[in-house]
């Protein structure tokens, strides 16, 4: 993402990527809507269902983009196709911290008992500049509450403008594989992989994918969570 950011300096320049900071800081918080297409309770004698727990930020909410178009909803059409019998449960909300996290997840295990839990926080820390020591914490607590709560855990690994300076965006990338490699999850080294100097795959602010782009951030997470599905 470093490279992107760089992209959108040298043709926009400075004002771009703060308004893209402030675009994704004054998103009102709310929660995602429900994915457009849900497995069904499974039948007697069959199967129980199994709840994938997706939480987030705008990432991961449908920020800006058509409902049932984000890449959670396309998550749960692929897992109906291809792996029946889990139900994606989107509890994203724009403009989310790990710290909001930290707090919403504890009702959200009790209610939904989740077989798998992917973690998709951590951008908005670093866009609002708080220190990595309370990030780290927060991604440890979540990624161990989780697995307390005998789910798998996936982590989601982001990265940050190079505006913050190098020594910050290095730290934060780090951040990811190092709580999940602490906590036995799985990785997806980073959601925008593949697309983030693609400036045709994202919304006007140059931060948050567009309908284009959305199958990409599937893509990028698909190969870490089918390994996981029963």
């Amino acid at each position: 993402m470093r490279l992107f950011f760089r992209s959108l300096y040298r043709r926009f320049g400075f004002a771009a990527i703060a308004a893209a900071a402030t675009a994704i800081l004054a998103t009102a918080p709310a929660f995602a809507q429900a994915p457009a297409s849900q497995t069904a309770p499974a039948a007697p004698g069959s199967a129980a269902t199994r709840i994938i727990l997706v939480l987030g930020d705008s990432l991961s909410a449908e920020y800006g983009v058509e409902r049932g178009s984000g890449w959670v909803p396309l998550l749960q059409k692929r897992l109906d196709e291809k792996k029946p019998g889990y139900k994606v449960i989107n509890a994203s909300i724009s403009g989310d911290t790990t710290s909001g996290g930290v707090t919403r997840l504890p009702p959200l295990l009790a209610q939904h008992h989740p077989a798998i839990v992917i973690i998709e926080l951590g951008s908005n820390d670093a866009l609002r500049g708080l220190q990595l020591n309370m990030t780290e914490q927060n991604l440890r607590t979540l990624a161990q509450k989780a697995r307390a709560a005998g789910a798998q855990v996936i982590m989601v690994g982001m990265q940050i403008p190079p505006n913050y300076g190098r020594d910050y965006t290095t730290r934060f990338a780090a951040l990811f594989p190092k709580i999940a490699q602490e906590n036995q999850a799985s990785l997806v080294p980073f959601l925008l992989d593949g697309i983030a100097t693609n400036r045709e795959l994202f919304q006007a602010d140059g931060m948050h994918p567009n309908e284009a782009g959305q199958p990409h951030l599937l893509d990028n997470v698909w190969p870490v969570l089918e390994p996981l599905l029963k």
